[in-house]
């Protein structure tokens, strides 16, 4: 039903397109119903992952799902701006929608989900606040998933303040404006959720789960904003860039591995819903702040030399972008530093047991 729903605005664009009265607004419409339909989506993909795979394979099976994921992220945009160039924007919202029809055939026909697995008994069905209420005292109950949920908040937030948000300004302004420089540091970004992702389908995840969040976790956060920040060239930032990426499909995996452990099939639906609610809030969050504290705090306080920005300079130099700079520093070391301080927690250890 969600990407019938997707399915269908693609449509309604690509008419609004034939006709030459596609406006922006449109396009806002269409993005808040695709993402109202992804809320829906999401959870259920991950109750079916439970039903179809088996325990011990679940790490592997998030590993493989990072590895699409990371292969769209690289492959899509370039496939899509050449089609573009080639027979235009209608010719790509036919492709979605053929992908679409390949995809709906595949699940219909080809995949059979059962409605109760081995491990499942029987969902109550009730009210959606009823069952919202519910999910929240599962987890009230259970404080090492609510501990990790919030934790994942945080990294989330981090990184919307500087990777994910102002990575692509801070490049141009260090670099002179060079776009070869930014593509080739977001393209290394891709290959390393890909090489990941293909690490952990390969291997699995060995011993406890909880280790497999958080360390990669601080790796991230130090190989990718701290060595962004410091970082003055182009190879330091492609670096810092396969660096940030690569090991966060070893996290997905750890986490996915310990939910479907931890939470009843029963209840995965609601809590799986919840979890989304609780990572992904500070998102917004993070991406409208690291805007602002980048462009109207730290971009003018380095530019004004200060005490403290003379200090910063010694490590993250001058000139334009050593604001945004000073965020990646920041965030790398706040994150790094509470990915450790959440894996400290007895109530997020004794998730392994």
């Amino acid at each position: 039903i969600a990407d019938l729903a997707a399915s269908c605005c693609s449509a309604f664009v690509l008419a609004a397109l034939a006709r030459g009265s596609l406006a922006v607004g449109m396009i806002y419409l269409v993005n808040t119903i695709t993402g109202l339909m992804n809320a829906f989506q999401a959870p259920a993909a991950a109750v079916v992952t439970g039903i179809l795979v088996p325990q011990g394979q679940l790490g592997r099976v998030s590993g493989l799902n990072a590895f699409s994921s990371s292969l769209t992220t690289v492959v899509t945009p370039m496939l899509a701006a050449s089609l573009t160039a080639w027979k235009g924007l209608g010719a790509v919202i036919l492709v979605d929608l053929a992908t679409f029809l390949l995809a709906w055939a595949t699940l219909l026909l080809g995949i059979r989900i059962p409605e109760e697995s081995p491990r499942q008994g029987r969902a109550p069905r009730g009210r959606l606040l009823e069952d919202c209420r519910a999910g929240f005292a599962f987890l009230r109950a259970r404080r090492g998933l609510l501990y990790m949920m919030l934790s994942v908040a945080g990294m989330n937030f981090f990184s919307r303040l500087a990777f994910e948000n102002i990575l692509s300004p801070m490049i141009l302004a260090r670099s002179g404006g060079d776009s070869r420089v930014l593509g080739l540091a977001t393209g290394l970004m891709g290959l390393g959720g890909i090489v990941g992702g293909l690490a952990v389908s390969a291997r699995g995840l060995r011993g406890g789960a909880v280790k497999w969040i958080y360390f990669p976790a601080a790796l991230s956060f130090v190989a990718g904003d701290i060595l962004m920040a410091v970082g003055r060239s182009a190879p330091l930032w492609c670096a810092a860039a396969l660096g940030a990426s690569l090991p966060l499909p070893f996290m997905g995996a750890g986490q996915n591995v310990i939910l479907y452990k931890q939470i009843p099939p029963a209840m995965q639906g609601r809590v799986f819903a919840l979890r989304n609610l609780l990572q992904y809030c500070t998102i917004p969050l993070g991406t409208l702040l690291g805007g602002a504290l980048a462009d109207y705090v730290l971009e003018p306080m380095m530019a004004q030399g200060g005490r403290l920005a003379l200090l910063l300079q010694k490590i993250v130099g001058s000139g334009a972008g050593s604001g945004m700079a000073v965020l990646f520093l920041c965030t790398g070391t706040l994150g790094c530093l509470t990915s450790l301080l959440w894996y400290s927690r007895p109530a997020i250890r004794r998730l392994d047991d």
